[in-house]
């Protein structure tokens, strides 16, 4: 559980500022990323995102795990673009009678996507880290995002606790009757303790269902309320987002 737990959000200068102009910021900064032409950007981005990582102690286990898929999914764009797309030949060489060739401009153009990913991804990562959900959740609220996504958030975010807990009940359980031995008990393990999931799934909902309807739910999901905006933060913001721009432009 302490993968997806708030311990590691401490008090530090990035969870003081008003959960609003992160938000701002993090939606500029998003859009500079994915349209910027080089590497320069992105590059920076994420090494500013590690440097702020490291400032709050996210714990390194975490700080893996959020960056694992990403990362995965950056090398298998880097190299479906060398091997697949270009024409400037890098090299070549025969793989069982099949000729590979890799190019030096696909390596390029998928080093772009890959770079990116990354920054993209480190601007979401670190605003998870620097936001309780709770304030996240208000200040989309206050962008006047849906109330049904918002709400559909929130129950995602609570239950998904709930069943990681079976989950981790039901795989132990699993695990002391030797389930996951070889790979064909292990593929037939997973796909029972898939099953019971998705079924505690649809018996947690109706259950919610039941509870809320009892106790008066009638659609509106209160949230926090909001103090007026700093002058500072908006402007040290305003500053950080015009430097952003200066690079994007060069």
């Amino acid at each position: 559980m302490e993968l997806f737990s708030e311990y590691y959000k401490k008090d530090h200068v990035l969870s003081r500022i008003d959960a609003r102009v992160k938000l701002l910021v993090a939606l500029v900064l998003l859009s500079l990323v994915l349209s910027y032409k080089g590497f320069a950007l992105p590059v920076l981005v994420t090494l500013l995102c590690l440097f702020l990582c490291i400032r709050m102690r996210i714990p390194l286990r975490v700080f893996v795990m959020r960056f694992s898929e990403p990362l995965f999914i950056a090398v298998v764009v880097v190299l479906l673009k060398l091997f697949f797309s270009g024409e400037d030949a890098l090299f070549s060489t025969n793989i069982m009678g099949l000729k590979v060739v890799a190019h030096t401009d696909g390596l390029m153009e998928g080093l772009l996507i890959g770079g990116r990913i990354i920054g993209a991804v480190s601007v979401v990562a670190m605003l998870g880290f620097a936001t309780p959900f709770t304030e996240f959740m208000a200040g989309l609220s206050w962008f006047r995002v849906p109330k049904g996504f918002i709400e559909i958030l929130m129950f995602a975010y609570r239950y998904i606790f709930v069943l990681f807990e079976d989950a981790q009940v039901i795989y132990q359980s699993q695990k002391n009757r030797l389930g996951y031995s070889n790979v064909r008990r292990g593929l037939s393990s997973f796909g029972t303790l898939a099953g019971s999931l998705t079924i505690r799934a649809f018996d947690h909902s109706q259950s919610t269902t039941v509870a809320m309807v009892q106790r008066g739910y009638d659609g509106g999901m209160p949230m926090l309320r909001h103090k007026s905006f700093k002058s500072s933060e908006i402007f040290a913001s305003a500053l950080f987002l015009i430097v952003m721009g200066v690079i994007w432009r060069i």
